[in-house]
Protein backbone atom coordinates (compact mmCIF):
# COMPACT_ATOMS: atom_id res chain seq x y z
CA UNK A 1 0.00 0.00 0.00
CA UNK A 2 1.55 3.20 -1.05
CA UNK A 3 2.70 5.60 2.20
CA UNK A 4 2.56 9.51 2.08
CA UNK A 5 6.30 11.13 2.52
CA UNK A 6 5.69 14.21 2.47
CA UNK A 7 2.89 16.70 1.92
CA UNK A 8 3.26 20.70 1.38
CA UNK A 9 0.76 23.61 1.23
CA UNK A 10 1.52 26.22 -1.51
CA UNK A 11 -0.12 29.91 -2.92
CA UNK A 12 -0.02 30.00 -6.76
CA UNK A 13 -1.31 33.03 -8.07
CA UNK A 14 -2.91 32.46 -11.26
CA UNK A 15 -2.34 34.97 -13.94
CA UNK A 16 -3.92 35.15 -17.43
CA UNK A 17 -5.96 31.54 -16.62
CA UNK A 18 -2.64 29.87 -15.91
CA UNK A 19 0.41 28.89 -13.65
CA UNK A 20 3.63 26.51 -13.43
CA UNK A 21 5.57 24.38 -11.46
CA UNK A 22 8.83 24.09 -13.02
CA UNK A 23 12.71 22.24 -11.75
CA UNK A 24 13.99 25.07 -9.36
CA UNK A 25 17.23 24.15 -11.14
CA UNK A 26 15.60 25.94 -14.60
CA UNK A 27 18.88 27.33 -15.99
CA UNK A 28 18.98 24.33 -18.51
CA UNK A 29 15.64 23.70 -19.21
CA UNK A 30 14.86 24.09 -22.91
CA UNK A 31 11.41 25.63 -22.74
CA UNK A 32 11.30 27.64 -19.63
CA UNK A 33 8.07 28.90 -18.06
CA UNK A 34 5.82 30.19 -19.77
CA UNK A 35 7.22 29.91 -23.50
CA UNK A 36 5.03 27.73 -25.46
CA UNK A 37 2.35 27.54 -22.57
CA UNK A 38 -0.47 25.77 -24.30
CA UNK A 39 -3.89 27.47 -23.90
CA UNK A 40 -6.85 25.28 -23.13
CA UNK A 41 -5.04 22.36 -21.78
CA UNK A 42 -5.65 21.60 -18.48
CA UNK A 43 -2.15 19.79 -17.92
CA UNK A 44 0.84 20.68 -20.10
CA UNK A 45 3.66 19.41 -20.14
CA UNK A 46 7.84 20.05 -21.40
CA UNK A 47 10.94 19.31 -20.03
CA UNK A 48 11.05 19.79 -16.25
CA UNK A 49 7.59 22.24 -16.23
CA UNK A 50 4.34 21.54 -15.48
CA UNK A 51 1.46 23.82 -16.89
CA UNK A 52 -1.73 24.47 -15.30
CA UNK A 53 -4.70 26.16 -17.01
CA UNK A 54 -7.17 27.77 -14.20
CA UNK A 55 -10.76 28.42 -14.65
CA UNK A 56 -9.80 31.71 -13.33
CA UNK A 57 -8.04 34.56 -15.07
CA UNK A 58 -6.25 36.58 -12.01
CA UNK A 59 -6.30 35.20 -8.34
CA UNK A 60 -4.62 33.05 -5.66
CA UNK A 61 -5.05 29.32 -6.19
CA UNK A 62 -4.12 26.91 -2.61
CA UNK A 63 -1.92 24.22 -4.36
CA UNK A 64 -1.04 20.90 -1.85
CA UNK A 65 1.53 18.90 -3.20
CA UNK A 66 1.83 15.19 -1.69
CA UNK A 67 4.77 13.17 -2.27
CA UNK A 68 4.44 9.12 -2.16
CA UNK A 69 6.18 6.37 -2.53
CA UNK A 70 4.06 4.39 -4.91
CA UNK A 71 0.90 5.29 -6.98
CA UNK A 72 -1.55 6.92 -4.68
CA UNK A 73 -5.32 5.85 -4.32
CA UNK A 74 -7.23 7.59 -7.19
CA UNK A 75 -10.48 9.15 -6.03
CA UNK A 76 -12.12 11.25 -9.34
CA UNK A 77 -15.10 11.71 -7.62
CA UNK A 78 -14.74 15.13 -5.77
CA UNK A 79 -12.50 17.06 -8.32
CA UNK A 80 -14.00 19.24 -11.49
CA UNK A 81 -10.60 18.28 -13.49
CA UNK A 82 -7.82 15.39 -13.26
CA UNK A 83 -4.73 14.99 -15.41
CA UNK A 84 -1.52 12.74 -14.92
CA UNK A 85 1.56 13.07 -16.44
CA UNK A 86 5.55 11.86 -16.36
CA UNK A 87 7.84 14.31 -15.16
CA UNK A 88 11.70 14.60 -14.35
CA UNK A 89 13.09 16.65 -11.73
CA UNK A 90 17.19 17.36 -12.31
CA UNK A 91 17.02 19.06 -8.72
CA UNK A 92 14.37 17.39 -6.67
CA UNK A 93 12.55 20.74 -5.86
CA UNK A 94 10.46 22.49 -7.77
CA UNK A 95 9.31 26.38 -7.56
CA UNK A 96 5.89 27.61 -8.56
CA UNK A 97 5.94 30.28 -11.62
CA UNK A 98 2.81 33.06 -12.75
CA UNK A 99 2.44 34.90 -15.51
CA UNK A 100 2.14 38.01 -13.78
CA UNK A 101 5.03 37.50 -11.30
CA UNK A 102 7.48 34.76 -12.18
CA UNK A 103 8.96 32.86 -9.54
CA UNK A 104 7.04 32.33 -6.21
CA UNK A 105 10.05 31.94 -3.24
CA UNK A 106 8.06 28.95 -2.07
CA UNK A 107 10.21 25.76 -3.04
CA UNK A 108 8.84 22.78 -3.30
CA UNK A 109 10.83 19.16 -2.34
CA UNK A 110 9.79 16.46 -3.82
CA UNK A 111 13.22 14.65 -3.29
CA UNK A 112 16.36 15.49 -2.06
CA UNK A 113 18.13 14.72 -5.37
CA UNK A 114 16.62 14.31 -9.28
CA UNK A 115 14.48 11.48 -10.24
CA UNK A 116 11.64 10.50 -12.71
CA UNK A 117 8.47 11.21 -11.29
CA UNK A 118 4.56 10.43 -12.16
CA UNK A 119 2.43 13.55 -11.13
CA UNK A 120 -1.77 13.60 -11.00
CA UNK A 121 -2.84 16.85 -10.86
CA UNK A 122 -6.45 17.40 -9.52
CA UNK A 123 -8.39 20.66 -9.24
CA UNK A 124 -11.92 21.75 -7.61
CA UNK A 125 -13.52 25.40 -7.52
CA UNK A 126 -12.88 25.72 -11.74
CA UNK A 127 -16.37 27.28 -11.85
CA UNK A 128 -16.51 29.33 -8.65
CA UNK A 129 -12.94 30.87 -9.85
CA UNK A 130 -14.15 31.14 -13.67
CA UNK A 131 -17.60 33.33 -11.84
CA UNK A 132 -15.41 35.67 -9.52
CA UNK A 133 -13.04 36.26 -12.88
CA UNK A 134 -16.31 37.47 -14.27
CA UNK A 135 -17.39 39.44 -11.56
CA UNK A 136 -15.60 40.71 -8.30
CA UNK A 137 -11.87 40.02 -10.04
CA UNK A 138 -9.61 37.75 -7.38
CA UNK A 139 -10.01 35.40 -4.88
CA UNK A 140 -7.92 33.32 -2.44
CA UNK A 141 -7.91 29.70 -2.36
CA UNK A 142 -11.08 29.40 -4.18
CA UNK A 143 -9.53 27.20 -6.52
CA UNK A 144 -7.59 24.18 -4.86
CA UNK A 145 -5.33 21.76 -6.76
CA UNK A 146 -4.14 18.51 -5.34
CA UNK A 147 -0.80 17.56 -7.21
CA UNK A 148 0.29 13.58 -6.27
CA UNK A 149 4.02 12.50 -6.78
CA UNK A 150 5.60 9.16 -7.16
CA UNK A 151 8.21 7.38 -8.71
CA UNK A 152 7.64 6.92 -12.10
CA UNK A 153 9.62 3.19 -11.48
CA UNK A 154 6.31 2.04 -8.72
Amino acid sequence: MAQLVRRQRVDAYVGYFAFGLQDSDDAALPVPFPDDFHRGVFLGTHPGRLDITSGGHTHTATVDVEVWDAAPPHDPAVWDEQAEADFKSTSGQLAVWSMHTGRADDVITLAESGGLWRVRVSCSGRAEAAALSEGEGTGVGVERYLMQFWPADT
